[in-house]
């Protein structure tokens, strides 16, 4: 690869349509991540319990208005 500055490199990046640009932004925050089989295997797990539970109806949704404003409360 030519030497080609981080402003340059950023510079041309800008130049891309905003879909190639967020596609070029995922790879890259995906390249960032070391992703652990078991970790991922996990998180499935846990996310598939939740779901579940919210289907069941046992536990209580809290409207995200609310959340917010309980934070902004403290």
């Amino acid at each position: 690869m030519a030497n080609i500055t981080y402003d340059e490199l950023f510079g041309a990046v800008l130049t891309l349509p905003p879909l190639y640009r967020a596609m070029l932004a995922e790879h890259l925050l995906n390249s960032l991540d070391a992703v652990d089989p078991q970790v991922e295997l996990a998180w499935g797990t846990e996310i598939t319990n939740r779901i579940e539970a919210i289907d069941a109806g046992k536990v209580a949704l809290i409207p995200a208005d609310q959340v917010f404003q309980k934070l902004r409360n403290r």
